[in-house]
């Protein structure tokens, strides 16, 4: 158990038996009142994000979190099927959890997975990943001088502009967090 005080943002915390991870932390002091803590919080399970006014003094129980190295192997229904590199347990991370996250990823894919009390509750994936175009149109020539893009499809279905110069069978890296054209990899 922990104080109010203690929170930091991307700390989890258990609060009525829901995980929540904690976007934003502000502590107050209004004059010559009890300081409090005013946090911003997700909802790992339903997503929703709500507001809460602590004392400053109250008790919290923070959630003690385990990341491990899995592979992801292929998709089931609306699940997703992942593999402890370590012990090669087996599992499912339904779509409403990880669902935004997968055109990042292709299978065989090594991750750090989020667990809680032994079930998986979230993906940490890197800033970029390193994707093969599989269709895009030709360039034009002539289009290499302005900034110009045009849209093409990865290995994973996921669709982003690109610039002109690139083709089908380039390695691209994209921006985990926007979703954007970084540069092409040689």
């Amino acid at each position: 158990m922990a104080t109010a005080n203690d929170i930091r943002k991307g700390n989890v915390i258990i609060v009525e038996g829901d995980l929540f991870l904690c976007t934003e932390v502000t502590h107050r002091t209004p004059g010559n009142l009890r300081a409090l803590v005013q946090a911003k919080l997700k909802n790992l399970r339903t997503g929703a994000i709500v507001q809460r006014k602590l004392s400053a003094q109250e008790r919290i129980e923070l959630a003690y979190l385990d990341r491990r190295s899995c592979e992801y192997l292929y998709r089931e229904g609306s699940n997703f099927v992942f593999m402890d590199s370590e012990n090669y347990e087996q599992y499912h991370l339904n779509e409403d959890t990880v669902g935004e996250q997968m055109p990042f990823i292709v299978e065989n894919t090594v991750v750090q997975v989020t667990f809680h009390e032994q079930t998986p509750i979230s993906l940490d994936l890197p800033g970029s990943v390193e994707l093969v175009i599989k269709h895009t149109e030709p360039g034009l020539k002539g289009d290499s001088v302005s900034n110009v893009f045009k849209p093409a499809t990865l290995e994973t279905g996921f669709e982003l502009k690109v610039p002109n110069h690139i083709s089908i069978g380039d390695r691209v890296k994209v921006s985990t967090q926007t979703g954007e054209f970084q540069g092409r990899v040689n």
